[in-house]
């Protein structure tokens, strides 16, 4: 699932994390503005933007975190640290589609969520942003809409062979960590008002 470029442009394009939803989200998910596009040829057409949900798994000060092994999808990515689970929205995510794209999306998400992890454990769950980053060949063709998931429990295991050395670590390790995280879940390590 893709949206063109320019819809971000006449919003207000922005670079990092922006927590604006409202302004943002149900234009870039609307069904007469996104389309579905072969993967391969959209991660190098910066005229698109790829619609990725990014959720992030918190139980109090820890976090979810995983490194990015060679399994999964994204080679640009691998050997990153990453506080964000997700992914594409296929065309198989389309059949809602007729319904409205917030029930394509909602499903391919929870998709996302189960192929790669078990949340065993109650959890609520928000729309806190979204991250645009055009400094990276790989930002300029994605589109990240971020989840924070408020666990009642640090329980969560990995489904997909992709995500190592996963588990729960502390806010301040993140931040002592920084710089092997990947540019997306800096800006989540910044920006998201944890705790709150």
């Amino acid at each position: 699932m893709v949206v063109p470029a320019e819809v971000l442009d006449n919003l207000g394009r922005f670079q990092g994390f922006c927590p604006d939803v409202p302004r943002y989200l149900d234009a870039v998910i609307d069904k007469r503005q996104v389309s579905f596009r072969p993967r391969a040829q959209m991660e190098e057409d910066p005229r698109f933007k790829q619609i990725i949900p990014y959720c992030v798994l918190a139980c109090g000060r820890s976090v979810f975190r995983y490194t990015r092994g060679k399994r999964m999808g994204e080679k640009r990515l691998h050997a990153l640290e990453s506080i964000g689970v997700g992914g594409h929205i296929a065309l198989g995510d389309d059949r809602p589609l007729l319904g409205g794209t917030e029930e394509t999306y909602r499903d391919a998400m929870q998709r996302e969520l189960n192929e790669e992890i078990h949340i065993e454990t109650r959890y609520r769950e928000r729309c806190v942003g979204l991250i645009n980053d055009d400094s990276t060949p790989v930002g300029q063709v994605h589109l990240g809409v971020v989840h924070l998931f408020e666990l009642d429990e640090p329980n969560v295991r990995r489904r997909e062979q992709g995500l190592t050395q996963a588990g729960f670590v502390t806010l301040d390790d993140l931040c002592a960590g920084r710089a092997r995280l990947e540019t997306w879940s800096q800006f989540c390590l910044d920006a998201i008002p944890w705790g709150a």
